[in-house]
């Protein structure tokens, strides 16, 4: 497909064209994760999930509405190409919760500015992380206030996350280094992705078939819905609530995700 970048920039509120340099991809993942929300809906609305570039652009930017790291970073990475960012996929293993060792179900980019390698994720639901140079030690801020550091170890890359549990989506932990995330560098092809897509969107008793999430990243904190546990960390606040009204519910969804779902779409949730 054609990529319509101005349609794109509209959507995630970018005046301008973004430089292709470190300062780029960081502006370009920042505006991302401020506009489109994390959320995996379709999946409880039974409309599965598509990951070619035609059918995530007409959702996540044509239709407005969220997803999940399949999804969002198909549309980041066909948006950084169309920049002129050299960029490819990988799969990662999430470690968050794990009590074993995970299957692939997060993928991420590899973006390569002048020689040196990046990590970028515009789809990761659980915290915002900026993009990093692929360095082992390296570390970086993020603006809720975590410290994040890329490391080594017989997993590959693990990227672990410092800073206040509020600023997650609630698998956090808090006060200590928490494992986010490992990867490898080697080659993603489509079918790779396909799978790994297809497993996360319909494997049974996994988070994705058996709840419902939606999160944001915020200027200075984080948003998120779990079922109908509402929390939020802005500027050092912390907020949270367990909804008991789908109107409410309803209403959260557009005013703090900037999701428009029908009351009978939120009934089809079945979360009351």
């Amino acid at each position: 497909m054609s990529f319509d970048l101005d349609a794109y920039l509209a959507r995630i509120r970018l005046p301008a064209r973004a430089t292709v340099d470190a300062h780029g991809l960081a502006a370009v993942q920042r505006a991302h994760r401020l506009a489109i929300p994390f959320e995996n809906l379709d999946i409880r609305l039974g409309r599965g999930i598509r990951i070619d570039s035609e059918s995530v652009f007409a959702k996540l930017v044509t239709a407005r509405r969220g997803g999940y790291c399949f999804e969002q970073n198909r549309l980041f990475g066909d948006a950084l190409a169309e920049l002129g960012f050299t960029v490819r996929p990988l799969l990662a293993r999430v470690w968050l919760g794990a009590s074993e060792t995970p299957g692939r179900t997060h993928t991420l980019l590899l973006v390569t500015i002048d020689g040196q390698d990046w990590i970028a994720d515009a789809g990761f639901g659980g915290s915002y992380a900026p993009p990093m140079p692929l360095v082992a030690g390296a570390e970086a801020g993020a603006p809720d206030g975590a410290l994040f550091r890329l490391s080594e170890d017989h997993r590959g890359w693990v990227l672990a996350r410092n800073g206040h549990p509020a600023a997650t989506d609630g698998r956090g932990g808090g006060g200590d280094w928490i494992d986010q995330f490992s990867f490898t560098l080697g080659p993603v092809a489509p079918i790779d992705l396909a799978m790994s897509n297809h497993w996360t969107a319909t494997a049974p008793g996994t988070r994705f078939t058996d709840l419902v999430v939606v999160s944001i990243a915020l200027p200075n904190g984080f948003a998120s819905l779990t079922d109908r546990s509402y929390r939020r960390y802005a500027g050092g606040e912390e907020t949270s609530a367990l909804i008991d009204d789908p109107r409410v519910y309803r209403m959260r969804l557009g005013m703090m995700f900037g999701l428009d779902l029908s009351a009978d779409e939120v009934a089809a949730l079945r979360l009351f």
